[in-house]
């Protein structure tokens, strides 16, 4: 019994010594270093679509056309974009980025839609009740959004034996809101090869 207790005290004094050599290490690096554990839609696919969406939304005929004719900037709300993908993808890391692109260019307005929208409506509504007349804000002041962007992200696998290749495609597409005319459509793809 003596010899058991031994040999079991010497095996969980081994097992706390491997576990504690087994810590993992965690390091910094720039936000723009590219890295790719798993082949999958990760936080640079994000940022390489936010700069070329960007690029492409800011520098067509859409934005100078509307401008001249309405004499104002466009104001833009970003609605849904619909992840087709099997993997969990969130858009709004590359949308975030495209609507700060949008009000920083001092180009184009951005106005809250979906869920904070609504926030927006319930936080006023709670004031008609509860604020002084003086700092109440009012409804029927809501700038209305002349387009909408909205899109989705597709994906298509392809497998033979230890060798994958994972296939994105994000589209947006901005419409005019009164006509329903599409006046922007965007791509960017994206192609990853895995050889396990």
């Amino acid at each position: 019994m003596k010899s058991l207790l031994k040999n079991l005290s010497v095996l969980v004094l081994l097992l706390i010594v491997v576990s504690s050599c087994q810590q993992r290490s965690v390091t910094r690096v720039s936000p723009n270093q590219t890295i790719d554990l798993s082949g999958r839609w990760n936080d640079t696919d994000a940022r390489l679509t936010a700069e070329d969406m960007i690029q492409e939304a800011l520098g067509t005929n859409w934005l100078t056309n509307f401008t001249q004719e309405s004499g104002n900037k466009p104001v833009i709300i970003v609605g849904f974009v619909k992840n087709k993908s099997s993997e969990h993808i969130d858009a709004e890391p590359f949308l975030k980025d495209l609507e700060k692109a949008f009000i920083n260019s001092g180009r184009v307005r951005v106005v809250q839609g979906g869920e904070k929208r609504e926030q927006l409506r319930a936080e006023r509504a709670d004031q008609q009740e509860y604020s002084s007349k003086e700092t109440m804000k009012k409804w029927g002041k809501e700038v209305g959004a002349d387009f909408i962007l909205q899109g989705s992200i597709n994906q298509i696998v392809d497998t033979y034996n230890n060798e994958r290749v994972n296939f994105y495609q994000v589209n947006l597409e901005l419409t005019n809101l009164e006509t329903n005319e599409i006046v922007w459509i965007g791509d960017k793809k994206i192609k990853k090869y895995i050889n396990k």
